[in-house]
């Protein structure tokens, strides 16, 4: 018999989904440092030997997943175990998304939509080095990829919101923003919907999106409008993406409000279209509502509106704005902003819609979670076995080898993210190991705070971070810088 061949961890028996889309394959993975080692059939690895040796059979093997939508700039320092994540199988984050960053800005009173990542408190990192440095310190279970937002970014330099920023001030945002991305940020994002950007013109953003170019990064944006001008936005995406020259991602993409519902099928087209002259991409996560913050004039009766979180009125958590605003005998609006600052979930979104979306080939997966709401969004928990048991298992929209390339290859290689998102010999051992015949997230509406089942193991650069479901206390995740 050949000599044993060492490793730190050898996984064996598994069947590998390798993140490229390609086939399904029973293989055995072997793992030294925060390295995969080789990567060979089970005959071919006989004398395999693993200080760690974990039994994959009947069990996937597969890519840590890469959560492309996050809003955990805050958890990764606060929570750095990071359960909603490393339970899911999500080995990385991306951070920093709908122009919402915790860096380059300190002490403000942040607006919303800002608030989403914390009080006053939160915002004190003057730069991205500094904000990237305390990640790095931290430690957390994830790996961390940051973008800069474009909100942060003009609440920082302007003293009125509610207009265009002047040249001097788009250059104060440019040299800003060049320094984050010298530091390590990943790109730009922007959240036009919001207050803090609505102002702001097409050029401004364009202008912002040539520094991105420059330094080789990628813009992703939380469109002006995905509801009634959703086309209008879309072509406003793919004019800043052209003329700054650089990659952009649409985020959360949707159609929002009951008039909407069925629009997919002409913004997928358009997207489809846009794609043979501009390097577009999408994200999308698996539920017919969408969370922000509670704000009246997005208050209307058509849709259930449910409250994840209040200040004033903490004990409205979980219950339906319609059911606070009959017990207090207000209008909607009123009891809306009775309970600011707030935050709610929004069900606006047409189940159909958001399936051809989930199935569009280039779609990849993004949670948006919330992590400070007192009741989020189910997303926070759930998003990753949601598409795997649900959309992929029992209803069959796509093949498990394209659900795991939405989660690995296809955001990696999006997102530049060099040797992560695949399982192959000198990748990053960034691992989750799933019972495909029986994940599913238990998260829900009206109980969020649940873990799924059916994640055994997760590794996070070669280090065991999720054991038969269980955290492990030693935390290995680490930024994942542009340079």
């Amino acid at each position: 018999m050949a000599e044993a061949k060492k490793f730190d961890v050898v996984i064996r028996d598994a069947r590998l989904i390798d993140g490229t889309g390609g086939p399904a394959r029973q293989m055995n993975v072997a793992i030294n440092g925060d390295r995969i080692a080789a990567v060979a059939t089970p005959e071919d690895s006989e004398n395999w030997w693993g200080s760690l040796q974990i039994d994959g059979s009947d069990r996937v093997l597969a890519p840590g997943f890469i959560d492309v939508h996050t809003h955990d700039d805050n958890a990764v320092l606060k929570t750095p175990a990071m359960p909603a994540k490393i339970s899911q199988g999500v080995t990385t984050v991306i951070v920093g998304n709908c122009g919402i960053s915790l860096a380059p800005i300190s002490d403000i009173d942040p607006p919303p939509p800002l608030t989403l990542l914390g009080g006053r408190d939160r915002f004190r990192y003057d730069n991205m080095a500094d904000y990237l440095a305390a990640v790095d310190k931290t430690q957390p279970s994830v790996n961390v990829a940051a973008l800069v937002g474009h909100g942060t970014l003009r609440v920082g330099a302007m003293d009125d919101l509610d207009r265009v920023a002047t040249a001097s001030e788009i250059d104060v945002m440019s040299e800003k923003l060049a320094a984050s991305l010298a530091a390590g940020a990943i790109g730009l994002s922007t959240g036009l919907y919001y207050k803090t950007s609505a102002a702001a013109s097409t050029d401004e953003v364009i202008a912002l999106a040539k520094v991105v170019a420059a330094h080789g990064g990628i813009y992703t944006t939380h469109m002006r409008d995905e509801a009634d001008h959703i086309m209008t936005s879309l072509r406003e995406t793919q004019t800043t993406s052209q003329q700054a020259d650089v990659p952009v991602v649409i985020s959360h993409h949707k159609c929002s409000k009951p008039n909407n519902w069925g629009r997919s099928s002409e913004t997928l087209a358009f997207i489809d279209e846009a794609r043979g002259t501009t390097q577009m991409g999408l994200d999308a996560y698996p539920y017919a509502a969408g969370s922000t913050v509670l704000d009246p004039d997005w208050v209307y009766e058509e849709i259930r509106i449910m409250i994840t979180t209040s200040e004033p009125h903490p004990e409205a958590s979980g219950r339906d704005l319609a059911d606070i605003a009959k017990e207090w005998d207000l209008s909607l609006q009123e009891a809306a902003a009775k309970l600011l600052p707030a935050g709610a979930i929004y069900f606006q979104i047409d189940e159909a819609d958001m399936q051809r979306i989930l199935a569009y080939p280039p779609t990849m997966i993004g949670s948006d979670g919330l992590p400070h709401d007192e009741h989020p969004h189910p997303r926070l928990w759930g998003t990753f076995p949601r598409v795997l048991g649900h959309y992929c298992r029992d209803l069959g929209l796509f093949d498990l080898e394209t659900a795991v390339h939405k989660m690995t290859g296809l955001p990696a290689k999006t997102f530049g993210l060099k040797d992560r998102g695949v399982v192959r010999e000198g990748a990053y051992a960034d691992l989750v190991i799933f019972d495909a015949d029986n994940i599913k997230d238990l998260a829900t509406y009206e109980n969020p705070l649940q873990q799924s089942r059916g994640i055994d193991y997760v590794l996070v650069n070669g280090t065991l971070s999720l054991l038969l479901g269980n955290l492990c206390p030693e935390r290995a995740g680490r930024v994942v810088r542009n340079n």
